[in-house]
């Protein structure tokens, strides 16, 4: 692949598959499979799901990351029948690679060198061009560079539907439920947390209340848990992503709260105040509920000194299962 291929070769990205496609002991072409693009506008339009749950269904999603047909190979319909022959068997060897299904495929075609007549052949679906932009190590680049074609194609007849739908089937589920956050939105967050009264002393305060909570609640919101989920998440964040949440600047740097911080503020704040933040935000950003789910639960050992056994009613809407309001009872045991 390094040697033949125009690109060179490429590295493991995430989950990747390769393929060696061969007849009597000769290897005819090299393909590999890897994790899907972060954002890609024309795919995006074509699937039409929603922002919301984008970054959550990508693993669903792989790319066609290097075609090589070697030299010599260079066949009639050769290329297009390898392609459809891993088509056929991706489904399945995803599956056992890695324990959840594949759905859909995409690839990228640079015009200045092909015109993707391969991937027209085997039947994949051109939905426009990328704007030129690359993924860079500390983002993407500023300047746009050549377009690119996309194409796609779909391993189930249902994969568009099945993308956009607001509730994923459990057999298509990855893990935990998270989203990814826009500009906006973590522009937005400290703003519902500036009225919550701050339970920590004045002295030594390095970051305001409002950006501890924000960023807290965006960690748990992109699907992290616990104290050091969250603080790894926010050492994550670039120096942009940080201004937007109103992190504290020093030496032209912006800073993020400590594990420790984070940990204190979340166990010191009233969680009624930080329970009607979040429905404020959630009723600006999530997507409408056509309907409620109402659940109760008994909370076990949970007894006060008069024998009362508490019970927590919860209403969870049924598309964005977002809990829009918990009730506390108290029964006789």
């Amino acid at each position: 692949m390094q040697e033949h291929h125009y690109l060179g070769a490429l590295p493991k990205i995430s989950e990747t598959l390769w393929y060696i496609a061969a007849r009597a002991d000769q290897w005819l072409a090299l393909l590999s499979f890897s994790a899907a693009a972060l954002k890609c506008a024309p795919r995006d339009r074509w699937i039409g799901w929603n922002f919301r749950h984008q970054y959550d269904r990508l693993k669903l999603l792989t790319n066609n990351s290097r075609f090589l047909i070697l030299p010599d190979w260079h066949l009639p319909n050769l290329a297009s029948r390898i392609l459809s022959l891993c088509q056929k068997r991706l489904a399945a060897d995803w599956q056992a690679a890695f324990g959840h299904p594949v759905v859909l495929l995409e690839t990228f075609v640079d015009p200045r060198q092909f015109r993707g007549t391969i991937y027209k052949a085997a039947n994949w679906l051109y939905v426009g061009d990328t704007k030129g932009f690359r993924r860079t190590r500390t983002g993407y680049s500023l300047t746009a560079g050549s377009p690119k074609m996309v194409f796609v194609k779909a391993l189930t007849s249902d994969a568009q539907a099945l993308l956009s739908r607001p509730i994923l089937e459990p057999a298509y589920r990855t893990g935990e439920p998270k989203i990814m956050l826009s500009a906006q939105q973590m522009q937005s967050l400290p703003e519902f947390f500036a009225d919550i009264p701050d339970p920590r002393r004045a002295q030594g305060r390095r970051h305001r209340l409002a950006t501890v909570l924000a960023i807290a609640a965006g960690a748990i919101l992109c699907g992290m848990r616990g104290y050091r989920a969250i603080s790894d998440w926010a050492e994550s964040l670039g120096q942009k992503a940080r201004q937007r949440f109103g992190c504290r600047r020093q030496k032209s740097r912006y800073l993020v709260p400590s594990q420790s911080i984070i940990r204190d503020v979340l166990i010191r704040v009233e969680p009624l105040h930080l329970e009607r933040a979040l429905q404020r935000w959630n009723q600006c950003y999530a997507q409408q509920d056509e309907s409620l789910a109402i659940d109760g639960k008994t909370m076990c050992n949970a007894i006060d000194a008069h024998g009362h056994q508490t019970h927590i009613m919860s209403v969870i809407g049924h598309q964005s299962k977002s809990c829009y309001t918990q009730k506390k009872s108290l029964a006789c045991r």
